[in-house]
């Protein structure tokens, strides 16, 4: 059975006009059909004598709101009374503040994420105002999930800054003055389907934008931006909004991601210019570009040299693609810390893993810029290969086997993860099955390939996958239609059924100091020297 839609009401700038706006919805309602819902972004309450007289009958109970009601905190320093409680409370009878931030999810699963006030531009900050850290605390939680898709609806008084770029311009609003950079911020990153905005005195609607970069991320759901007009204003200019929605949590995935004809790019994603090397915020989404770095301020080791008789000058390497924009993989980017490479090759180069589930966690990384192991070229193949041969032989010295995965999802430089399993604590068996048994759980459909099968016959450059190979070469394959959880190789490996090691699942819990963390590639350098073809002889 279909799920049924929730049909909502927005409003803008109600500014005291509680009887009006009640009046309106009732209206609405007898026309339309009842709603389960009223949602108010900017400021609520009036200043005026009359508007607190008004106020006081709902307060009291004389007057009801016809339809659960929810609205924001105040936006200036007169309204600040009405908000006993910043964490949120019911003000009247079907009249509830949510709180200055925060998330609500809805018996039906409808997920609302919400901020209070405008954007502090003093410190510290009024009551009536949000600032940076507010909205981190809101964001974090949200995005640290890799579950995480986005919020149904994201409720703020305040535009953000920037919302028109690649879309339609509003033509009340002064783009020079208007909006907040931090909501863009917010934006951007819960993904809500619907942002509802107040405050300009304006009715926008924007064309709806993607959250997903295309050809690169798998397709996501879009986003439209709405801004209504206050209550009072005698242009009719729309402050009232009614829609219906059915919750993500409820929806065919296929059906969420439709893309309509007149969507556009990501208004808050910018284009990096040539030459521009500013490091974007930290997020998510990204995951995560600061996790492994390296360092190239030590001697490093000699190539093999030309044989007697081999005169002849050698070859001039083909110079690796280069990135548009920063990488903190590509091993010459300015942008990283590089205190952990271990070996450089031609091609090819390995690192200990920031963050290791285990000792000797280490990454096969290209010099080169390539998102994943179907884009590289033949030569770089072939160096890979030798690191992976390398890396098996030295790990069985140590009793141990080796498991490599590859996740080619939200990344844009391959990492081959290489991670050594004692071979008394499990079978290649037992870790086969509990990556197979761990993707059923997650309705993930991981399938055995042939072990001596080409990536490159099975995924084009640009698609999305998962790839785990064993110790004797068996290959698991995941090809990524939607989300996919970020840390799922980590989290295989770290259960029960391998490791052991739950709490080592996430690699931001498995943090070392830069002094440990230089230790460790030492130790791994100096023991890993004799299996090193980059060495000379």
């Amino acid at each position: 059975m279909a799920e049924k839609p929730l049909k909502v009401l927005v409003c803008g700038d109600v500014e005291g006009n509680l009887t009006a706006l009640f009046n309106r919805v009732r209206t609405v309602q007898k026309k339309s059909g009842d709603f389960e819902l009223l949602l108010c972004v900017g400021s609520f309450f009036g200043s005026t004598p009359e508007a607190e007289a008004e106020w006081e009958d709902y307060k009291a109970g004389r007057r009801k709101a016809p339809i659960p009601t929810c609205i924001l905190g105040a936006n200036n320093e007169k309204t600040i009374k009405y908000f006993p409680d910043v964490d949120g409370c019911e003000l009247a009878e079907n009249i509830t503040y949510l709180g200055r931030k925060g998330v609500f999810t809805g018996a039906s699963g409808l997920q609302l994420a919400y901020l209070s006030g405008v954007e502090s531009q003093q410190q510290p900050a009024p009551a009536y105002c949000f600032t940076i850290k507010d909205v981190k605390s809101l964001m974090t939680p949200l995005v640290s999930n890799s579950k995480f898709r986005g919020v149904d609806i994201l409720l703020t008084s305040q535009w953000p800054k920037g919302v028109w770029h690649y879309g339609n311009n509003p033509v009340e609003v002064d783009t020079k003055t208007c909006g907040s950079t931090a909501i863009a911020d917010l934006a951007m990153n819960l993904k809500p389907r619907y942002h509802f905005s107040g405050f300009e005195g304006a009715h926008y609607e924007r064309l709806p934008y993607r959250n997903h970069a295309v050809l690169q991320e798998t397709a996501q759901h879009t986003t439209r931006f709405i801004s209504l007009a206050n209550i009072s204003n005698t242009s009719k200019k729309k402050y009232l909004y009614a829609f219906s929605i059915i919750p993500m949590s409820s929806m065919d995935p296929a059906e969420l991601v439709k893309q309509p004809q007149d969507v556009t790019e990501n208004p808050y994603r910018k284009p990096v210019k040539e030459g521009e090397r500013k490091r974007p915020a930290p997020s998510e989404e990204d995951e995560p570009a600061t996790q492994f770095f390296y360092d190239l301020s030590r001697p490093q080791p000699k190539k093999r040299n030309l044989r007697d008789g081999d005169h002849h000058q050698p070859k001039q390497p083909k110079k690796p693609p280069q990135p548009a924009g920063p990488c903190w993989f590509c091993l010459a980017s300015p942008e990283v810390e590089k205190h952990l490479v271990v070996s450089i090759g031609s091609h090819c180069y390995l690192a200990i893993a920031k963050g290791s589930l285990i000792s000797n966690h280490v990454l096969i990384l290209p010099i080169g810029h390539y998102q994943s192991v179907v884009d590289l070229s033949s030569e770089v193949v072939a160096e890979l290969e030798k690191y992976k041969s390398a890396l098996k032989k030295f790990f069985k010295s140590k009793g141990k086997r080796c498991v490599m995965f590859e996740r080619n999802y939200r990344s844009q430089h391959l990492q081959l993860q290489m991670v050594p399993v004692p071979v008394d604590c499990c079978t290649t068996e037992d870790i086969k099955d509990a990556f197979i048994e761990q993707a059923q759980e997650q309705q993930i459909e991981l399938l055995e390939i042939p072990e001596r099968s080409d990536l490159k016959q099975i995924a084009q450059p640009g698609v999305p996958y998962f790839f785990v190979e064993l110790d004797t070469g068996e290959k698991l394959f995941h090809r990524i239609k939607k989300n996919f959880p970020l840390q799922f190789g980590r989290e295989v490996l770290a259960s029960e059924a391998i490791l052991n090691i739950p709490d080592r699942a996430d690699w931001k819990q498995c943090k070392y100091s830069h002094e440990e963390e230089e230790a460790q590639a030492r130790a791994f350098r100096k023991s890993f020297e004799p299996f090193d073809f980059s060495f000379s002889d």
